[in-house]
């Protein structure tokens, strides 16, 4: 395993990170395993030296959490564990159940803790931006979590570059905590962060951390193999609405090509090609790998030793055309998710 700091902290991460959306409860999106079935995956995690693991209240309605607080608890491997994880996406149709107010965010940390079975929390992100609080108030939770030692480093993720630059800022003129990372969604097919949110974050010492490396599946082989799927990447395939939103113009195959001419070329497979790539971007701390099957993380974990050359780099970036900010697609996520009331 690589290792990089997180930004400017001292906090060392692995360059592979386990994010935990898989695991929760089928009945939330009907590819998430069981999370019961968590516990292999995080332990063979953990064999292969990956410290960060990534998770959200929203996933499973808390059993994501759940599921990796057991997983750890199993393991003895608490004091090596990164947990990270969010706040912010509703939990209820309930009043005050989302949304980054203090009292919602406050009251989650503690259902977080418990959740997760630990007194702290390593990495606390703000899962999406919330227009109707202001910033100062979600400042004050975040302060307060910090203080109180429940919370050691802050960060986000679903924030365009303006609506989270006066968080990466305040702590120049009030008492905040200094941002330590940024949660990116960043691939061969989606690379508009390059433009304003990148340089924001690397100028102010964020780290970052890579989501939907392979675009939502796109980039691990031809959307028309399907012959090659197992049942659950298939599941996945055929019920994520989120990626259907966000995934599959011309340009994105166009990528593709290029990503299979060059996985044939060296004798692997496409999703190697696309997460060395990311390996290959100076900038990024640490890149999720959302497994559903465990060769997943032997395959992500191989991707950091694939050393591409710069004429691979450059047809891979070639391709690409600029294209309109994405949202987080978060329409398409309520739509296949079942809701809690």
């Amino acid at each position: 395993m690589k290792y990089s700091n997180l930004g400017q902290t001292g906090l060392v991460v692995s360059k592979v990170s386990l994010g935990m959306m898989s695991f929760g409860s089928p009945d939330w999106q009907p590819w998430v395993l069981p999370g019961k079935e968590a516990t292999r995956f995080v332990h063979k995690a953990l064999d292969a030296g990956i410290n960060l693991f990534d998770t959200a209240d929203f996933y499973s309605h808390g059993q994501s959490e759940e599921a990796l607080g057991d997983a750890l608890a199993a393991s003895g491997n608490r004091r090596h564990a990164v947990i990270a994880t969010k706040v912010g996406l509703p939990m209820s149709a309930q009043p005050n159940h989302g949304g980054l107010s203090k009292k919602h965010i406050l009251a989650s940390l503690n259902d977080s803790l418990r959740r997760l079975k630990t007194d702290y929390i390593d990495i606390y992100q703000l899962h999406r931006f919330d227009p109707t609080t202001p910033l100062d108030e979600t400042l004050d939770a975040l302060d307060s979590a910090v203080q109180s030692g429940k919370v050691l480093y802050v960060g986000a993720s679903n924030f365009t570059a303006a609506t989270i630059a006066p968080a990466v800022f305040a702590h120049r003129w009030r008492s905040a905590p200094r941002l330590s990372c940024m949660q990116i969604q960043y691939n061969l097919a989606y690379r508009e962060d390059e433009r304003d949110m990148i340089p924001l974050c690397l100028n102010n010492g964020l780290g970052l951390i890579v989501y939907s490396p392979l675009a939502r599946g796109l980039l691990t082989r031809s959307v028309s193999d399907h012959a090659l799927m197992t049942a659950r990447e298939a599941a996945r395939l055929n019920s994520d609405l989120k990626a259907k939103q966000l995934y599959g113009s011309a340009n994105d195959l166009a990528i593709l090509a290029v990503v299979q001419e060059i996985a044939i070329e060296r004798n692997i497979s496409t999703s190697s090609v696309a997460l060395a790539w990311l390996h290959a971007q100076p900038h990024i701390s640490s890149v999720l790998c959302g497994a559903l099957e465990p060769q997943h993380i032997d395959e992500a974990v191989a991707a950091m030793d694939v050393v591409l050359s710069d004429d691979e780099l450059a047809r891979l970036a070639s391709p690409y055309e600029p294209r309109a900010v994405k949202d987080d697609a978060f329409s398409a996520v309520k739509a296949s998710a079942k809701a809690k009331t």
